[in-house]
């Protein structure tokens, strides 16, 4: 049996935590960041999980992450 390809964007876009759960980062990082707080772009820094109803997609897109 062969391997399965994964998506090349989703696997840079996404890693797993040591108890198999998807981390993804936050979005509104990349220009206008002059508008944007200290306070809001350290929170934004960090990354979060991705919610439960997307998992499943990503699992399929990326299956070896």
């Amino acid at each position: 049996m062969p391997k399965m390809k994964s998506n090349r964007g989703a696997t840079k876009r996404f890693r797993t935590t040591g108890t198999g759960k998807i981390v993804r980062a936050h979005a509104s990082k990349s220009h206008l960041l002059t508008g944007k707080s200290t306070k809001r772009m350290r929170v934004l820094r960090g990354g979060t999980l991705v919610d439960k109803s997307d998992v499943k997609r990503i699992r399929v897109l990326a299956p070896y992450i």
